[in-house]
C-alpha cells in the first residue's frame, strides 16, 4: 500500500487531470464525500486553498499550480527510483554492442570484455573499434568509450578515469636539440603530430595561470594512429603530445620526458557515453560498472 503522502499526490495530480472531483473520486475508486474529505484535510494541513470547486468543476489556485509541478516531478522520481530498484534484480544478459577507440580498443578494452563475460556468461558482446568517433544512436551500439570532450550533447557520459596530457620528448632528442623553455620555442623543434577528428592540424592550445595560448607547430611526422604517434617519439623523432595513460611507464623508465610541464593541455578524461539512462537493461549497468571499477582500482 503506498504511503499518505505518495497518495496524495496521485489523488491532486488525477483532479488536475480530470477537472472536477467525482471524477477523480471515480478514477481512484473513492467516494464522493471521500475525495471532497481528502482535498480539505490536505488543504488544511498546507494552510492554502489549492483548488476552486464548483458544483461541476474544480480549477487550481496558484498554490494549486505550484503543487502539481512539485507532485508530478515527485511521482515521475518515485517511479524511476522503483523501476530501478526491480531492475537490481535482473540478471545482466543479452546482446551488448560497445564502440572504442582504435588502438584502446584492441589493448585495453578487449581484455575488460573478455574479463567481463567471464563474470556475465549470458552477455554477448559485439566490440566495434574504429579510428574516428560514430553516431552510436545511428549505428545502434549501447555505448562508446572514449577520450576527450563529449562529441554529442544529445548523450549521457560518465567519467571512468581522468587523464591529463603532456609534451613529451625522449632524452636523446632533447640532448640533441635542446630543451624547450618557453612555448615560442616550438617552432624550431621537430613535432609529431597526432591528426584526431576535426582538430585543427598542427594547432596545439595551452592554458597558464588563466590564459590560452595557441600555438602553430609544424610536424614531419604525422599519424591519425596514437601508438604510431608514441613509437615515434620513443624513436627520438620529436616533441609529440600524449596522455598520462599513454606515458606513465615510459616517464618511470626514462625513455620519454616531459617538457614545459607548466603549460597545461585539455585534458583526455576516459568517458563512457550512452544515449538514456533511464530504462538501461542490466548488461548496459553492469558494464558501465565494471569499467569504473576497473579504471578507479588502476590509478
Amino acid at each position: 500500500m503506498k504511503n499518505d503522502v505518495t497518495s496524495d499526490l496521485e489523488f491532486f495530480v488525477q483532479l488536475a487531470r480530470l477537472g472536477s472531483l467525482s471524477a477523480a473520486a471515480r478514477a481512484l475508486d473513492l467516494t464522493p464525500p471521500a475525495a471532497t474529505r481528502r482535498l480539505a484535510l490536505m488543504e488544511q494541513r498546507l494552510g492554502v486553498r489549492l483548488v476552486n470547486r464548483t458544483t461541476r468543476s474544480a480549477s487550481l489556485t496558484d498554490e494549486g499550480d505550484t503543487y502539481l509541478r512539485h507532485a508530478t516531478r515527485i511521482l515521475a522520481a518515485v517511479s524511476e527510483m522503483e523501476d530501478a530498484v526491480s531492475r537490481s534484480r535482473e540478471a545482466p544478459r543479452g546482446i551488448l554492442r560497445v564502440n572504442a577507440s582504435l588502438g584502446f580498443g584492441r589493448t585495453t578494452i578487449s581484455p575488460l570484455v573478455s574479463a567481463f563475460v567471464q563474470r556475465y556468461p549470458q552477455v554477448e558482446v559485439q566490440l566495434d573499434v574504429t579510428d574516428r568517433p560514430v553516431d552510436i544512436v545511428e549505428q545502434g551500439f549501447d555505448l562508446a568509450i572514449r577520450f576527450g570532450a563529449l562529441p554529442d550533447t544529445r548523450l549521457n557520459a560518465r567519467r571512468i578515469m581522468s587523464n591529463r596530457r603532456f609534451l613529451c620528448a625522449s632524452p636523446a632528442y632533447l640532448q640533441q636539440h635542446g630543451n624547450p623553455g618557453a612555448l615560442a620555442d616550438l617552432a624550431r623543434h621537430r613535432t609529431i603530430l597526432h591528426r584526431q577528428n576535426d582538430d585543427a592540424y598542427g594547432v596545439w592550445r595551452f592554458t597558464r595561470e588563466g590564459e590560452t595560448v595557441s600555438v602553430k607547430v609544424h610536424g614531419g611526422l604525422s599519424s591519425n594512429d596514437g601508438d604510431i604517434v608514441l613509437g615515434w617519439a620513443l624513436d627520438g623523432h620529436g616533441i609529440s603530445i600524449r596522455s598520462e595513460w599513454d606515458l606513465a611507464k615510459y616517464l618511470e623508465s626514462g625513455r620519454l620526458k616531459v617538457v614545459l610541464p607548466e603549460f597545461l593541455l585539455p585534458p583526455a578524461d576516459l568517458f563512457v557515453y550512452y544515449p538514456s539512462r533511464r530504462n538501461q537493461p542490466a548488461r548496459i549497468r553492469a558494464f558501465i560498472d565494471f569499467l569504473v571499477e576497473h579504471f578507479r582500482a588502476s590509478q
